[in-house]
Formats: C-alpha cells, structure tokens, sequence
C-alpha cells in the first residue's frame, strides 16, 4: 500500500508525461481522461468524477461536490486546463480534503508553459 506522497511523485510523472507530449490548450476533460488511461497503468484503484456527499445533521446531499479523480481514498486530484488559477480552486480542494477526510490534495492546471508551475500540493492535517 503506498503512501500519499508516493502517489504524488506518480501523480506528478503522469502530469509531466502528458504536458510534454501535449502542452498547454487541450480541454479540461481531454487531459483527464489521458490522465486516467495513464494511471490505470499503474495499477493504484481510483475513481473519477467521484460524488462526495455533504451531510449537515440530518440532511444528506447526494453530489455536493465531484471529484475529478480519488486515488486510493487517499489522494485527491483536481485537474483545470485555464488562464490562472483562483484562490476558490485551492478552497475547493480544501474542502474535497475535509468531506473525504483525505490528507492530500493535488490541484493540477495544464495550461501553463511549465507544468511544474502547474502543479500544487494542498493537504489536510498530513
């Protein structure tokens, strides 16, 4: 069983794999599904477009949210393909963190001329 920063070193490698054949200006779904074909050849179980519901009390609210991709129910990753990145794209893997109660997000936006600019670790008491 890996740990979360292992997944993210394999996270990081499926990134620049991709950005490097592809760079900058696919959309968002385009790099999540090559995303997806390249992880599936790691072997790591994940989900995509993972629903986390939001309960308050009693009430339960199916799809609060979705996920791009939950690695392992340990890694949350959140792929953009846009401009620049706001401060709510960073909340909003904050609170994926929280409801999940995974420790370790990955905010991933492709188009960037490098992607290591790209590429931001959130976490969560980790």
């Amino acid at each position: 069983m890996l740990t979360e920063n292992e997944i993210s070193r394999i996270v990081v490698e499926i990134c620049f794999k991709i950005h490097t054949q592809y760079g900058p200006g696919l959309f968002e779904v385009v790099y999540e599904k090559i995303f997806c074909y390249e992880l599936g050849k790691t072997g790591l179980l994940f989900n995509r477009q993972h629903p986390i519901p939001l309960i308050h009390e009693e009430i339960k609210m199916e799809a609060g949210f979705r996920a791009d991709i939950i690695i392992e129910n340990k890694v949350v990753v959140e792929l953009k393909s846009i401009e620049v990145l706001a401060p709510v794209h960073y909340k909003q893997v904050q609170t994926y963190l929280k409801l999940t109660g995974c420790k370790l997000g990955i905010l991933v936006n492709f188009n960037v001329n490098l992607i290591k600019e790209g590429i931001h670790r959130i976490v969560n008491k980790l």
